[in-house]
């Protein structure tokens, strides 16, 4: 706001007159008006806005592009976002329907819930002309109840390009040499999304396998090839092999990416930090993780690296021992700079690293979930944590029941978790007992008129993980599934871009 006004009194004193529109993207916010009133220019502006609500970044991917929307609801109890979320799913509401289920886990999530009531009492959707909604249940989940995933490394396809080279509204930004392209220093963006088929079908792999599935399109290309120059061919199997030449730029493009990926996943750095991970989910030896994360420390490692494993530590044992806790404490604010102490103190203030009090429930939870699978085969998987190769993301393991048979055989875990749970029921669709059970058994309610599944939408609120987004396809691909899942998220994120909007800048 002070350099929209610094622009207005500059055009003043050399007396140009203009008019000024100012448009706040998605509202207006009274603390920015009130700078323009105190800077005297208020009364030169229009002043208008732009809902930008949601916006698809895949077929079946849908983001509010609220990046900091965690961190301002548990460090500086900015409560905005939230009114946002539900103002969002509301007028979703008034295209599909009223979602009659709503189910929500998480301080966030249930006053969204709240206020989506409220603002259906307020300017109601009219449900007689709707017909079945297409959406039958919304099931919103706060980031702070599961912390776990998103520190753990990805190791699907889309997760760990995204982890090592940042996908940022569905396209990452390389070297164009890495891509196989000679111009010098010049970047290229290379579009990620559902159009490029191949992707499609590889992106919520496990990244061993992605590497076998390219492998084996390569070699029947190169086979195929070398048919094609021995035999005489008929017009028809020309026009299959050029067929099969249109996918050309596609699979060079995914080899390309994937060659320049093995070269960070086969660094023992890597690997020793996959290691730590699955140590601590497992909650096995806590003084090995302890002495790794001093020795990142004192190796200056990345600061985030560090932080984002410190998170791990410090949720899975429901914080470090008071002297532990004190000597991390100093050791990174002496290895990375004081001011630091602001980060510090954010993610303390969040709960997300504390002095230990209670005994860590994480035992608990992760065996009455089944988080951790031993013996997955990640080629073929059958459960949901192929996604981090024998860890099933708690989140989705919440997804899966809340699906499955809603939050009330699993209330006792819940009660466990951050923040209280609701299960609301809506609209005028209570009476109708084929609605209580959401476990795809064959009720008319199932299915959305022309014959398609209905929905259920996911929404995150402090973001997803890739891999979180794999695991949910990868449920509403199972046999047995009667939905079809949606996700809704305040923004894509990993551990470290989540990590990152903790750290104070200061100065």
């Amino acid at each position: 706001m002070k350099f929209i006004c610094s622009h207005i009194h500059n055009d003043i004193s050399k007396g140009i007159q203009r008019e000024y529109f100012v448009y706040f993207v998605p509202r207006r916010a009274v603390v920015c008006e009130k700078i323009l009133e105190e800077e005297k220019v208020h009364h030169l502006l229009t002043i208008g806005e732009y809902p930008l609500y949601l916006i698809p970044l895949d077929e079946d991917v849908l983001s509010f592009e609220i990046d900091v929307a965690h961190k301002e609801y548990l460090v500086d109890g900015d409560t905005t976002s939230l009114w946002h979320i539900a103002k969002a799913l509301h007028k979703i509401e008034f295209s599909f329907g009223v979602i009659p289920n709503v189910r929500a886990k998480g301080k966030a999530s249930v006053r969204v819930a709240d206020i989506l009531n409220r603002m259906q009492l307020e300017e109601p959707v009219n449900t007689s002309e709707m017909g079945v909604p297409e959406i039958n249940t919304i099931i919103l989940l706060d980031r702070e109840v599961d912390m776990i995933t998103p520190m753990c490394s990805q190791l699907t396809y889309e997760g760990l390009l995204d982890e090592f080279l940042g996908i940022n509204n569905g396209a990452v930004e390389l070297d164009a040499s890495i891509m196989g392209v000679q111009q010098e220093g010049k970047k290229i963006k290379v579009p990620l999304n559902s159009s490029d088929k191949l992707f499609k079908e590889i992106r919520d792999q496990n990244f061993e396998v992605v590497v076998q599935v390219l492998r084996q399109k390569a070699t029947s290309m190169k086979q195929d090839y070398s048919e094609m120059q021995t035999t005489t061919q008929t017009v028809s199997e020309l026009k299959d092999f050029v067929k099969k030449l249109n996918s050309l730029p596609e699979m060079t493009r995914h080899i390309n990416l994937a060659q320049h990926l093995t070269t960070f996943t086969s660094k023992p750095s890597f690997l020793g930090r996959l290691d730590m991970e699955q140590t601590l989910v497992e909650a096995e030896s806590y003084d090995i993780c302890f002495e790794y994360i001093e020795e990142m420390i004192h190796k200056q490692e990345p600061l985030i690296n560090v932080l984002r494993l410190l998170v791990l530590f410090s949720i899975t044992n429901s914080g470090l021992p008071k002297k532990n806790f004190d000597y991390l404490r100093r050791e990174l604010l002496h290895s990375y700079g004081f001011e630091h102490i602001a980060t510090l103190n954010n993610l303390e203030k969040s709960g997300l690293l504390k002095k230990q009090e209670t005994k860590s429930n994480w035992i608990t939870i992760k065996r009455a979930l089944q988080l951790v699978v031993e013996d997955i085969d990640t080629s073929n998987p059958n459960d949901i944590s192929y996604v981090f190769s024998g860890y099933a993301p708690l989140s989705i393991r919440l997804v899966q029941h809340a699906i499955r048979s809603g939050w009330r055989p699993i209330e006792e875990i819940l009660k466990l978790l951050p923040g209280p749970h609701s299960d609301i029921k809506r609209g005028g669709f209570s009476s109708s007992p084929s609605l209580d059970t959401l476990n795809g058994s064959s009720h008319g309610s199932d299915k959305v008129v022309d014959g398609r599944r209905s929905l259920v939408l996911v929404v995150f609120i402090g973001g997803v993980t890739s891999a979180e987004i794999s695991a949910l396809r990868f449920l509403s691909s199972q046999e047995g599934m009667a939905y079809d899942i949606i996700v809704a998220t305040t923004k894509i994120i990993n551990g470290s871009t989540l990590t990152e909007t903790f750290v104070e800048k200061l100065g």
